[in-house]
């Protein structure tokens, strides 16, 4: 395995970032000043330094993702979520699961065959390497591993077939669709953003793809990062961050609406509930701009049980719970999506919804689904730079001062959403089967 040093939170924050980030106040004349860095084309844009790679704005904002004042946990540190610092045991285990890993395998190795030895090189990191949870929301992080607008067409069409085969085919058309409001975000604002692309997401490899031995990769870029952990024929996709400013857009001919279903699968969990159960379920408070407690950097996070308990719903609300984690689970491959979801249903009554904000069908809010197995948070933020629908014009409020979209203001929206799934008690990045394997067969 190649060797990579960790990189230190200092490294990551980019001096342009920060610029950015402090003249949000400062309108569209100010901003328009940092917009003019090299053009970039999914095709054949070159990488530059982490200083120009930074020149976007920063749309992504630090709520789920790692921007000011966030540290990247090292590996070997990471605990997992847990609600009070004592990681749940015996949740976890080794088995076969029926589901053949074999297809995805063969993907994987023909995607890191295709590169060359530079590009491989840049991007291939041992089983329990820091680079998983080097992860971030934001634009202008600096990221290691493939560029993606880097790579010929058909070095990306390799690396499509790999997320197709870890995917399923909405997860894929979701994530897709992600990056294609990247690039429509970039062009609304005046394009010239080498950050607001479909080309900047990147590729990273933990191990070598095998069947039998572990491994997996990670997928990252502005409002999407996939971390996918491999053993046998069990597989891990958490934690994954999706999310969208904005989440209806008009890119080249094609109509890209996002995150309908996880907001309608919210809605009809939350109005399913009894005038009593929902006071259990829905905090006193108004949702804020940036509610989410899981984002990146947030691998040891300490997070009590909130809401309305499983065991308190029937069981025609039982079934509308699980159709909501289902639409989280299902950008999983169809096969291991139903591994997860039965793990899922053995903790059902140990599963809590927790709600904040209005229930209208525009309504802006945020919602938690958390068990011992699976943490869920979405959450409607303030527009930072886009307002309207398939206008492509910048958002109003990201140029009217205090009024300001991000975290200093704002009001949020379903035009600017943050999701996150991860597997609380050690299983994210598979770091608790990774253990497992290492006692048992080493």
């Amino acid at each position: 395995m190649h060797e990579h040093r960790p990189r230190t939170p200092e490294a990551e924050r980019s001096r342009r970032w920060f610029m950015n980030k402090a003249l949000l106040a400062g309108g569209v004349a100010a901003m328009a000043t940092m917009t003019g860095c090299s053009s970039d084309s999914a095709d054949t844009a070159s990488s530059a330094s982490s200083d120009s790679a930074a020149g976007g704005m920063p749309s992504g904002g630090p709520g789920g993702g790692m921007g000011p004042g966030a540290s990247q946990v090292k590996y070997a540190d990471v605990k997992g979520v847990t609600t009070d610092g004592t990681v749940v045991e015996d949740l976890y285990s080794i088995h076969s699961t029926d589901v053949s890993t074999d297809a995805l395998v063969k993907a994987a190795q023909t995607f890191l065959d295709g590169l060359s030895t530079k590009e491989r090189t840049s991007c291939v990191f041992d089983i329990d390497a820091d680079e998983w949870t080097a992860w971030s929301n934001v634009d202008g992080y600096d990221r290691k591993g493939v560029r993606m607008g880097d790579l010929t067409e058909k070095q990306r069409n390799l690396g499509y077939a790999l997320l197709g085969k870890a995917l399923s085919a909405d997860g894929l058309t979701r994530t897709r669709g992600i990056m294609k409001l990247n690039a429509f975000l970039g062009d609304s604002n005046g394009g010239n953003q080498k950050t607001l692309t479909e080309g900047h997401y990147f590729f990273t490899f933990m191990g070598t793809p095998s069947t039998t031995r572990p491994w997996g990769f990670q997928y990252e870029g502005h409002h999407v990062a996939i971390n996918y952990f491999v053993l046998g024929d069990q597989v891990v996709m958490t934690p994954t961050f999706m999310g969208s400013e904005p989440t209806t857009g008009t890119y080249k001919g094609e109509r890209i609406t996002l995150f309908r279903p996880e907001t309608t699968a919210g809605l009809a969990m939350i109005r399913s509930l009894t005038t009593d159960r929902r006071a259990k379920a829905v905090s006193a408070q108004s949702n804020g701009n940036e509610d989410m407690k899981a984002g990146a950097g947030q691998d040891n996070l300490k997070l009590a049980y909130e809401g309305l308990k499983g065991s308190e719903l029937t069981s025609a609300q039982q079934e509308k719970l699980l159709d909501l984690v289902g639409v989280y689970v299902g950008c999983l491959n169809e096969g291991h999506a139903e591994v997860k979801m039965a793990e899922v249903k053995k903790h059902l009554d140990d599963t809590y919804f927790y709600w904040m904000g209005e229930t209208e069908d525009d309504s802006a809010f945020y919602y938690r689904v958390h068990s011992p197995v699976v943490l869920i948070e979405y959450d409607a933020q303030a527009p930072l730079f886009y307002k309207g629908d398939s206008s492509a014009t910048p958002s109003a409020s990201a140029s009217s001062g205090s009024d300001a979209g991000g975290p200093g203001g704002g009001t949020p929206s379903q035009e600017h959403i943050h999701t996150i799934i991860r597997t609380p008690n050690g299983g994210d990045y598979g770091i608790d089967l990774l253990k497992l394997h290492l006692e048992n067969d080493h």
